[in-house]
């Protein structure tokens, strides 16, 4: 992998964390164009995740720290502290799902293209749907929260946009436009840390798996990812809050038909 070509890949990741096009298909679109494979470059997969979660918290730095103030102090009458639990609740499916089949999540990303264009077109068309959904104002419940995390669980499969399912999710159960963006970007924090982590651990347990790429490429993708993963965070928000989901939800149809098209061509 050369400099363009983590620039690239960081670009991608950091954009589409948090645009609701889904990440993990555009990651295998562009491996899949640009002819490399990050997933043997463990450190590399480690410091791009690692840097799109450090955009979320410099964007939630003041939300963060008075959650885990109000959760580790236990101020359990306040309403920080029970935020913080359906945080940890909408959590739960996401782990069971990543500790209990992570190796046959993982051969999903092996460059299958049908798949992720199939998702991608699922994608678009629930981002159609919600939408079309009415304002509402309804309050973020214990039930809710957990009903959003099985979306995140979902969303594991390559295609399926995290964001996208989590927010339409949250919209479709009446949840507001503010609050569910909010919620669906801090509640991925701890499982993109967690993953991170085993993919660090994996690393430490054979470092010559990322010895081919130097500190400049590494640092040009984590720096991309942590930049463009700012702004796509804050732009998020905004267009959430203005309902403006159905353009994205056009171009995952497009996006998911060119790749069907293009894995059966």
């Amino acid at each position: 992998m050369d400099l363009f070509q983590a620039i690239i890949l960081g670009l991608i990741q950091g954009l589409t964390e948090f645009l609701p096009v889904s990440s993990s298909g555009h990651i295998e679109l562009g491996k899949a164009i640009l002819g490399v494979e990050i997933k043997e470059n463990l450190l590399f997969t480690v410091i791009l995740h690692g840097a799109t979660a450090l955009s979320t918290m410099v964007v939630f730095r003041k939300e963060i720290f008075n959650l885990l103030t109000s959760f580790f102090t236990f101020k359990t009458q306040t309403e920080e502290f029970s935020y913080a639990l359906k945080l940890i609740i909408s959590m739960v499916p996401v782990g069971i799902v990543g500790l209990a089949f992570e190796s046959e999540i993982e051969s999903l990303f092996s460059g299958n293209i049908l798949l992720v264009g199939a998702m991608l077109m699922v994608t678009g068309l629930l981002l159609g749907y919600a939408s079309r959904a009415e304002a509402r104002f309804g309050e973020l419940s214990y039930f809710k929260a957990i009903v959003i995390g099985i979306a995140q669980a979902i969303a594991i499969l390559p295609g399926i946009s995290r964001s996208g399912a989590t927010i339409c999710t949250g919209l479709l159960l009446g949840v507001k436009r503010q609050e569910v963006s909010k919620f669906s970007f801090l509640m991925v924090l701890a499982p993109i840390m967690g993953a991170s982590l085993l993919k660090l651990k994996d690393y430490l347990e054979a470092p010559a798996a990322s010895s081919e790429l130097s500190t400049t490429v590494i640092l040009a993708g984590a720096v991309t990812a942590f930049i463009f993963g700012y702004l796509a965070c804050k732009w998020m928000i905004q267009l959430v809050n203005r309902g403006r989901l159905l353009y994205f939800s056009l171009y995952c149809l497009l996006a998911g038909g060119i790749a069907i098209l293009f894995s059966i061509l």
